[in-house]
C-alpha cells in the first residue's frame, strides 16, 4: 500500500509542469483505493486539442505496456471521450492506458495526417518523461486505434518499432494507393477524403507517391499487429483488412485478423455481444501474450 501511495504522489508531482497549461481545460485527478488514479485533460502541447487522459490502475507490473488509444472520426472529427469505454475496460483489467485527442485535419490550417502522427509522438515523449515516476518503462507502448485512429496507429507503429511493441487496429484503413484500391468502387467515394488527409492532389491515373507514404500496407515493419475487420463495413471496405492480413503474412510479421461476419464499421458501438465476446477478449489476449 505504501508503495502504491508513493507511486501516486511521485506521478502527480511529475505532472506539475503540464498541469499549469491545463488549468482552464477541466483538468482533474481522481484517486481510488490502493493508489489507482485517473488524470483527465492533461495538456501535452500548446494546441487546445493536445490533451490526454491517463488511467493508472493498481497492482500493474513495472514491465506492463501502456496502451495508447487513438480515436476515430474520419481524421476531421471525433474526440477521446468516444474511446472511454475501451479505456475503462483496460483499467478494469489492470492495464495502464493513455487516451488522446489530436489535431484534426484541416486544409485551411494545413493540418494533415502527418501532424496527427506528430501528436502521437508528442504524447509518447511526454509520458516517457513521467514513466519512471509511475514505475513504468519508457517506450513500451501498445498503439490501439479505431477507424481513422486505426490508420494512424498502424502507420506510427510501423514507423517507430523502437517505441511500439504491438499495434491494434479496429476497422482501420490500410491502403490509399494500390491498383486494387484505385480500381475499386471504394476509391471513388473515399479518395476526396484521403486527398484532404494526405494533403496532395489525388490523380487516379498518376497517383502521387504521397498516397503510398500514407498507406500502412506500404510501410509494414515487424511490429506484431492485431486487425479487426467487418465483412459488411461500407466505410472501410473489407478488402482493406484482408489485403493487410495478406501483406503481413507474406512478410512473416506476427499478426492476427479477426474477420467478423454480418458486421459493419466499429462494431463495438453497435453490438454488445460482439464487443464483450469477440473484440475485448482479443484485445486483452493480444496485449498480454
Amino acid at each position: 500500500m505504501k508503495k502504491l501511495v508513493l507511486r501516486y504522489h511521485f506521478f502527480v508531482l511529475g505532472c506539475i509542469s503540464f498541469i499549469f497549461h491545463s488549468c482552464n481545460t477541466r483538468f482533474r485527478v481522481w484517486v481510488g483505493q490502493g493508489g489507482q488514479q485517473k488524470i483527465y485533460n492533461l495538456q501535452y502541447g500548446e494546441h487546445k486539442r493536445q490533451k490526454m487522459d491517463i488511467f493508472l490502475p493498481k497492482d500493474y507490473a513495472q514491465d506492463s505496456p501502456v496502451v495508447l488509444i487513438v480515436h476515430g472520426g474520419a481524421w476531421t472529427l471525433g474526440k477521446k471521450e468516444h474511446m472511454i469505454q475501451v479505456q475503462k475496460m483496460l483499467f478494469k483489467n489492470k492495464i495502464p492506458s493513455i487516451n488522446m485527442n489530436y489535431r484534426l485535419v484541416s486544409k485551411r490550417k494545413k493540418i494533415t495526417y502527418k501532424q496527427q502522427l506528430e501528436d502521437i509522438g508528442s504524447v509518447i515523449e511526454r509520458f516517457n518523461s513521467l514513466a519512471e515516476k509511475a514505475e513504468l518503462l519508457p517506450n513500451n507502448y501498445v498503439l490501439l486505434g479505431e477507424s481513422a485512429g486505426g490508420h494512424l496507429a498502424l502507420l506510427y507503429g510501423y514507423q517507430h518499432p523502437d517505441q511500439i511493441r504491438k499495434i491494434i487496429s479496429l476497422s482501420g484503413p490500410t491502403d490509399f494507393y494500390s491498383p486494387e484500391y484505385l480500381n475499386s468502387f471504394y476509391s471513388k467515394y473515399t479518395s476526396p477524403t484521403f486527398q484532404k488527409v494526405v494533403g496532395a492532389k489525388f490523380d487516379r491515373k498518376n497517383v502521387s507517391e504521397a498516397f503510398k507514404e500514407a498507406s500502412p500496407i506500404a510501410n509494414i515493419t515487424r511490429v506484431p499487429t492485431l486487425l479487426f475487420q467487418g465483412n459488411n463495413d461500407f466505410l472501410v471496405n473489407p478488402h482493406q483488412g484482408l489485403a493487410m492480413d495478406s501483406a503481413l503474412t507474406t512478410m512473416n510479421v506476427p499478426h492476427k485478423l479477426v474477420f467478423m461476419k454480418k458486421t459493419g464499421h466499429v462494431p463495438r458501438f453497435f453490438s454488445k455481444r460482439k464487443r464483450d465476446s469477440i473484440i475485448y477478449p482479443n484485445i486483452l489476449e493480444w496485449i498480454k501474450k
